[in-house]
C-alpha cells in the first residue's frame, strides 16, 4: 500500500492563510504587511500570528523599516520557505491526480 498524498502535506504551510501568505510572497518576492492583510482579508492581529508561525519555522523573513514617515513591515520567503512551498504544491498535485484518476476509474466502471 502506498502512502496517501494528504499525509505529505505540511501542517504549517497548508493552513489556508499561511499558504496564501507564502504564495503571495513568492510571486511578489517581497510583500508589505498591509497588502497581505487586505488581500487575505485578515485583521492585523490574525495576520501577525500567522507570520510569527512562519517566521519561527524559518519559512519567511520579516523586515521592518520606513517608507517616508510611515512604518512598514515587509515579508520575504526564505530559501527554506521556497522549498517548502514547492514541496506543498507537489503534494497537492499528487492529491489532485489521485482524485482525478479515481474519478476517471469510477466513470469507466459500468
Amino acid at each position: 500500500m502506498t502512502d496517501h498524498p494528504a499525509n505529505g502535506l505540511d501542517e504549517i504551510v497548508h493552513q489556508r492563510v499561511r499558504l496564501g501568505i507564502m504564495t503571495i510572497a513568492h510571486q511578489a518576492r517581497q510583500v508589505e504587511f498591509a497588502f497581505l492583510r487586505t488581500t487575505l482579508q485578515l485583521t492585523a492581529g490574525n495576520l501577525g500570528q500567522h507570520l510569527a508561525v512562519l517566521e519561527k519555522a524559518g519559512l519567511i523573513r520579516i523586515e521592518k523599516g520606513y517608507e517616508g514617515k510611515r512604518t512598514c513591515t515587509w515579508v520575504t520567503l526564505t530559501a527554506a520557505g521556497q522549498a517548502a512551498l514547492r514541496a506543498e504544491i507537489a503534494q497537492l498535485k499528487q492529491l489532485i491526480q489521485q482524485v482525478e484518476e479515481g474519478a476517471a476509474a469510477t466513470a469507466a466502471d459500468p
